[in-house]
């Protein structure tokens, strides 16, 4: 083999090195990794030497690795060639932003850092500028901003400079604007969207299906009756919701919750059929019965006359406390209505049933006064067993017009059984009939023209009525007296009297004070 002349070597070298030019991208391959450079040969006469903070992940560089760099200079100031491996992703990026973008389109970015003024954000490689007052970072600390991805609009592209000029804000109000346009067109009656609880009132709460509020009203939040939202739902939870109805014209929107869920009430008498016993918890307490939850959305009444058997009034607010648990009967439903009657009594017998066999007629009884009206006094011998004591069953002798002179409320009294009233349910009783009847006696005493000294009890505008007696008291007509002296008397006060007729079957005597010296 011949010598090679000079000519020769300078001509296979020159063919075996690429010709480039400065401010162009090339491809080089990775050959060495340093510790503050990185090796780069893109088939030119030297190596470059690339500063290692030119990269975002120098660590993930390897050996043999191809990436794309910028030519700066063929030779600097020592003669190496000078490359950058960021002005080639800007120069990229550039191009990529160009050729598939405009002003006014969205596009992602990475904040960087914080300038001046604003913020440099890095798209597709290149930096943009985002001014402060369109940001929507306000009040943002940089570790929830820096190195986040965040969408863009670009407002304005300056093709000379290669510069961009970015708004979060713009991003912002076009993507809810699209989001709404969107969410307009799909809505339909029954969709099921996700949304996020933005406000409540006490008529319901706002939710936000993404740029659109739809109103989930109280009513339609859940089958249970509830009093405010906030029972159910708070402030910022996602929740589902169903479209029960909407108007594109007037933009509302109408949403439920419960309706997400099988309504409690479809089979309800297969559930708790009429006579079942059911267990449940009291809700709410009123003077006319208590209401009670059977199962979330279903709730039932306790009246008032269905706690007990008992005629007795019964305080239920003293007798009853919400969150209570009890058991109870089912006596009616009305699916209609969404009502369930229920009763505490009826888990026991009625003990009026038994009532023939326990309170025979002449059997002696103690209850309690529990009641009065101008014929006669009402007696509770046992819960659900009540008799009556008519006026003229009160006393033998004297003559009671106000039973609660004679008697007082919760006052304990023994009585007689005199019969039975079927058809009220009450026990006839007497409390005269307790003593012999002692008119046989006062018929013997009190004969007729028999003069007796009393004490004047009342005086009416009829006569006066005297007291012979304990407990037996006689009548004076006005006219069997002088005018002048009735005007003169007082309660208290002694007068003579002459029994003029004594009538034990009314139980009555009748006085005079004419005639008598």
């Amino acid at each position: 083999m011949g010598v090679i002349s000079r000519e020769e070597l300078e001509k296979l070298y020159e063919e075996n090195f690429v010709e480039i030019k400065e401010g162009e991208i090339l491809k080089g391959k990775v050959i060495k990794k340093l510790p503050d450079y990185i090796v780069v040969d893109v088939g030119f006469k030297s190596e470059a030497l690339i500063p290692k903070e030119e990269f975002e992940a120098p660590q993930d560089i390897k050996e043999g690795d191809e990436v794309e760099v910028y030519v700066e200079s063929k030779e600097d100031e020592e003669g190496r060639l000078l490359l950058s491996y960021q002005k080639a992703k800007r120069l990229r990026g550039w191009e990529k932003l160009i050729e598939s973008h405009k002003e006014g389109d969205i596009v992602e970015g990475v904040v960087k850092k914080r300038i001046k003024g604003g913020f440099y954000i890095d798209i597709y490689g290149m930096e943009a500028f985002l001014p402060g007052s369109l940001s929507l970072f306000k009040g943002l600390p940089d570790s929830e901003i820096i190195g986040k991805t965040f969408k863009f609009m670009l407002l304005k592209i300056y093709r000379g400079r290669k510069n961009v000029i970015v708004s979060r804000k713009d991003a912002v109000i076009k993507e809810k604007e699209e989001q709404k346009r969107k969410l307009w067109e799909s809505l339909e009656t029954g969709k099921v969207l996700k949304g996020k609880v933005k406000s409540m009132t006490d008529f319901g709460a706002f939710i936000d299906l993404g740029g659109v509020d739809g109103l989930l009203h109280i009513t339609d939040i859940s089958w249970k009756k509830i009093n405010h939202p906030s029972e159910v739902l708070k402030i910022g939870q996602e929740i589902e919701v169903m479209v029960l109805n909407f108007d594109k014209d007037t933009q509302k929107i109408s949403l439920g919750l419960k309706q997400l869920t099988p309504d409690p009430w479809q089979n309800i008498e297969e559930k708790y059929p009429v006579g079942s016993v059911v267990k449940g918890k009291i809700t709410n307490i009123l003077p006319y019965g208590l209401f009670v939850e059977i199962e979330p959305g279903i709730e039932g009444l306790i009246h008032a006359r269905e706690v007990s058997w008992s005629k007795k009034l019964i305080n239920l607010q003293e007798n009853f406390k919400p969150g209570q648990e009890l058991n109870a009967k089912v006596i009616r439903i009305e699916k209609e209505n969404r009502k369930i009657a229920l009763s505490i009594k009826q888990l026991t017998p009625d003990p009026w049933q038994e009532v023939q066999k326990k309170y025979p007629p002449g059997v002696r009884v103690r209850g309690e006064v529990v009641g009065f009206l101008s014929y006669g006094v009402f007696v509770e011998i046992e819960p659900g067993i009540e008799g009556i004591v008519y006026l003229k069953d009160l006393s033998w002798t004297k003559r009671v017009s106000n039973p609660q002179e004679y008697l007082k409320k919760g006052q304990i009294i023994e009585a007689l059984v005199l019969g039975i009233d079927r058809r009220q349910k009450k026990l006839i009783l007497g409390i005269k009939q307790l003593k012999p009847n002692p008119w046989p006696e006062i018929m013997e005493k009190y004969t007729p023209g028999k003069i007796f000294e009393g004490k004047v009890a009342k005086i009416t505008n009829f006569g006066i009525f005297v007291e012979l007696e304990k407990d037996l008291e006689g009548l004076v007509y006005k006219e069997e007296i002088e005018k002048e002296r009735m005007q003169n008397l007082k309660p208290g006060d002694s007068i003579k009297v002459k029994i003029l007729k004594v009538d034990a079957h009314e139980s009555k005597i009748s006085l005079s004070c004419k005639g008598i010296e």
